[in-house]
């Protein structure tokens, strides 16, 4: 099995970049469709997923680009040994889903940090940290595409660091090479909000905030100096024009940390199939958000009611998420979704798959992957309650016909190769700014 995972994760990791845009591209035959047999009985693991594809999901590097837990770190002072409750990661969930790699978003709420937007996210980064330092057999930083294969072959966490929201660097590039040089692997240009890097897909109608009708330049000059540093440019949650233009801004490859597709869910921050194809294009990797409100137009559709009957308990779930989660907090905040449940159900997990199958289809299965918002969310599709319940999706993508090599590329492989793309390119570029250095360095070929 070992033998089998490291022939398909390097077959993803130095497949030359020419081949994932071209053999992948967008209007290619998917996957190819498996033959499944009728007579033969299926053995299930306890959690309802069958020994094949739990064999495939176990022998899988599995990655998944955003988690929120941060937040639990520092404001609920949580701890990943803990039983997570109604959370969604600790040890012995990321053990059961078998989660190889995960990205702990560094998000700074904008409104309540004004000003100070740098503090906060260093207190969220010395957390993931501290979690790395009081469990070093069971979690480790990493800080590149080695460091999480070095993680995989010890059974260990690899941690990474992913700043939700350009406002973190406070219009300062010296902050974004410091935020580097603690392990920040990727930074989304905006989040909700618009900033000094461009306008969000989250405000574009409040016309009391001033756009920039995309990205600005400074935005371009970040993007650049990513690029230099070898941090993935993540265009999640950016308005549209801003995504056009941070593809022609960046020389490397870039995520979608966490967005799903807008042909299924029209939302603003779901991904048209136009930007998938161009993302394609551009080498990079979509990782599709599990959250209810991005998956299934369904509960869009009721959610909205709900909001304009201003319904007392879908506003008080709205007022109560966003505020520190003390015990108090969390148990009014628990009873309040309990009774919006009743209102407001869980989609199906057939609407999360729906939107791996179709992005997969306009993209190609190269630039797909999970981007979960874990402890982000206050909602995710029925049975997908942890990283526990990963195996699932494994498992709804095989019966749909996907094969192991093309799961594995979905798991995590095609991040892996977004992410030594990213690498390879930085090498070439402080290459060329550094005469001295250019002997010592491979060269490498344009992305």
């Amino acid at each position: 099995m070992q033998t089998l995972f490291r022939l398909l994760l390097s077959s993803v990791l130095f497949a030359s970049l020419a081949v994932a845009q071209n053999a992948n591209a967008p209007g290619n035959t998917p996957p190819t469709q498996q033959k499944k047999s009728t007579s033969k009985a299926v053995t299930l693991s306890p959690n309802g997923v069958a020994t094949g594809a739990r064999a495939i999901h176990n022998s899988a590097l599995v990655i998944d680009t955003h988690a929120d837990t941060p937040g639990r770190f520092v404001d609920e002072n949580f701890d990943l040994s803990q039983d997570a409750g109604t959370g969604y990661l600790d040890f012995n969930k990321i053990k059961a889903g078998n989660l190889g790699a995960e990205f702990f978003s560094i998000w700074v709420e904008p409104k309540a940090n004004k000003g100070h937007e740098v503090k906060r996210a260093l207190d969220m980064i010395d957390s993931v940290y501290e979690q790395a330092r009081l469990h070093p057999d069971k979690m480790m930083m990493a800080f590149s595409t080695q460091d999480i294969l070095a993680a995989h072959r010890q059974h260990k966490l690899a941690a990474l660091l992913g700043v939700e929201g350009g406002h973190a660097i406070q219009g300062d590039m010296r902050i974004l090479r410091d935020y580097y040089r603690l392990g920040v692997r990727y930074m989304t240009l905006t989040w909700s909000n618009t900033n000094e890097l461009g306008d969000s897909s989250g405000d574009l109608n409040d016309k009391s905030v001033e756009h920039h009708d995309g990205i600005t330049n400074f935005g371009r000059q970040v993007v650049r100096e990513m690029n230099r540093l070898g941090m993935m440019v993540d265009i999640s949650h950016v308005a549209d024009r801003t995504f056009y233009q941070a593809l022609v801004a960046s020389r490397a490859p870039v995520i979608a940390s966490h967005s799903s597709s807008r042909a299924l869910t029209n939302v603003p921050r779901d991904m048209t199939d136009d930007m998938l194809i161009a993302l394609a294009r551009n080498g990079g990797v979509a990782q599709v958000n599990f959250y209810c409100g991005f998956i299934s137009q369904k509960y869009v559709d009721r959610e909205k009611q709900l909001k304009e009957q201003h319904d007392p308990d879908y506003e008080k779930v709205q007022s109560l998420f966003l505020k520190a989660q003390t015990p108090e907090v969390k148990q009014e905040l628990d009873e309040a979704k309990a009774r919006l449940l009743v209102k407001l159900p869980r989609p199906p997990l057939s609407d999360l798959i729906d939107h791996i199958d179709h992005m997969v289809k306009v993209a190609g299965v190269d630039h797909v992957g999970l981007g979960s918002d874990f402890d982000g969310i206050d909602c995710s599709p029925q049975g997908l309650d942890s990283a526990a319940d990963l195996p699932k999706i494994t498992q709804a993508l095989y019966d749909r016909g996907y094969k192991a090599a093309d799961l594995d590329k979905i798991l995590g492989g095609n991040l892996m190769r977004v992410f030594a793309d990213v690498e390879k390119l930085a090498r070439q570029i402080q290459a060329e700014t550094n005469p001295d250095t250019r002997r010592e360095i491979a060269p490498t070929a344009q992305p």
